[in-house]
């Protein structure tokens, strides 16, 4: 497509580069990217696609914007929290490339749409926090011939690649056909992120889809390139991936044919016997493994000194918000404060979201405190459900 006058101007420094040009800048106005998720990662991506004219972008998410994103989530700011992440960055990217076409796709990406949606678009860039969705996004953007520009952080450690099947390449899958078992990783909301390791990964993201638009990148040539990042130390390294001739997706006959919604049917937090619903029944004397909120609370009004709620956040986070009456000790002391415990009361303990509680509440009745239970939710469901005012992160 013939750049304007004043596209020429925008894109000049692009322009004068040897191996790229205004050939490859004329491929970039003539194609589509959708970028799966508004976040850390997509955040970014989003902004250094649209600044260098990429035609149309596809927005694809259905969170709201929260302050505690903001730490990383540099596609919105401030006076956005409450907003919708999609229609916050559609405001913050036509004020960055009015040139740039933007679809939304306020629903995300879901087991049913991803086909159709992904079929609209040359790349997907995949800004997804979590196995499920980075799983269905591998999975249909290779059902759908599309590559797919890979990126993931965990605290200070990103990678980043570009999978394209289609073009010789392996995918995700190839690297890790099946998701972690629960209990081998961190709870997805509590592992924590060095934000600007977020801006870089999702840089790196934004680069890698511009040379494959433009047509400047190596066509892979059975296998993958991996870069690894180490932020702490300040270090990248590479790895190659073949491409698994037994994927599950991308292998000639691979067991995954279609998209079904059981595939995706995981998660990153520890799973635990007891579920989310009330203990209606429930005694104090012989509390389950766990219990949701309402009937701790019940628990907490109804049984005075009897039941404790035991906090065992960081002091970063107590700070942030507390549920009164309760006693905080760091998941870290409990093992040298188990004098604090008595076998006459019953404990109620208590995280962010339920993971870290519940292996306290294990370690407890190990240790021989058998009144002891977790609080499914965390302190996370309690502000969403029973206190609205409090803080949430």
């Amino acid at each position: 497509m013939d750049l304007t006058p004043k596209e020429l101007a925008r894109y000049s420094r692009h322009l004068r580069l040897n191996r790229f040009g205004k050939e490859a800048q004329e491929r970039l106005k003539g194609s589509s990217a959708l970028i799966v998720g508004l976040g850390g990662l997509g955040s970014p991506a989003a902004l250094y696609l649209a600044a260098a004219g990429v035609g149309r972008l596809g927005l694809a998410d259905f969170d709201t914007v929260a302050e505690h994103n903001l730490q990383r989530q540099i596609l919105h700011d401030t006076p956005s929290v409450g907003e919708t992440k999609w229609s916050s960055a559609k405001e913050r990217l036509n004020r960055i490339n009015p040139h740039v076409t933007l679809e939304e796709h306020p629903e995300g990406i879901t087991v049913e749409n991803a086909l159709s949606i992904f079929s609209r678009y040359d790349i997907i860039v995949d800004g997804s926090d979590n196995f499920p969705t980075r799983y269905l996004n591998n999975d249909a953007a290779v059902l759908a011939g599309k590559p797919l520009v890979y990126g993931s952080v965990f605290q200070f450690d990103g990678q980043v690649a570009l999978f394209d099947p289609a073009r010789g390449g392996a995918c995700y899958r190839c690297l890790f056909p099946e998701p972690p078992e629960p209990e081998t990783i961190p709870n997805c909301d509590e592992a924590g992120v060095l934000g600007a390791l977020c801006g870089v990964v999702g840089s790196l993201q934004a680069l890698e889809a511009i040379k494959y638009l433009g047509g400047v990148s190596e066509p892979s040539a059975g296998s993958t390139q991996l870069l690894l990042l180490d932020s702490w130390g300040t270090q990248f390294d590479q790895i190659q991936i073949s491409k698994n001739p037994e994927c599950p997706v991308c292998a000639k006959g691979g067991r995954i044919q279609r998209l079904r919604s059981e595939e995706y049917e995981f998660t990153c937090a520890v799973e635990s016997p007891a579920t989310s619903v009330a203990h209606m029944n429930a005694s104090i004397e012989n509390p389950p493994l766990e219990i949701d909120i309402r009937t701790a609370k019940d628990w907490l009004e109804a049984e005075g000194e009897s039941v404790v709620l035991v906090d065992v956040r960081e002091p970063f986070e107590v700070e942030i918000c507390q549920i009164d009456g309760s006693l905080t000790i760091p998941m870290g002391q409990v093992p040298e404060r188990l004098s604090d415990f008595s076998s006459d009361k019953t404990y109620v303990i208590q995280c962010h979201h339920g993971s870290r509680s519940l292996q306290v509440t294990e370690f407890l009745r190990h240790q021989g405190f058998s009144k002891v239970t977790n609080m499914a939710g965390g302190i996370d469901a309690w502000a969403a459900e029973l206190e609205p005012s409090m803080a949430r992160y």
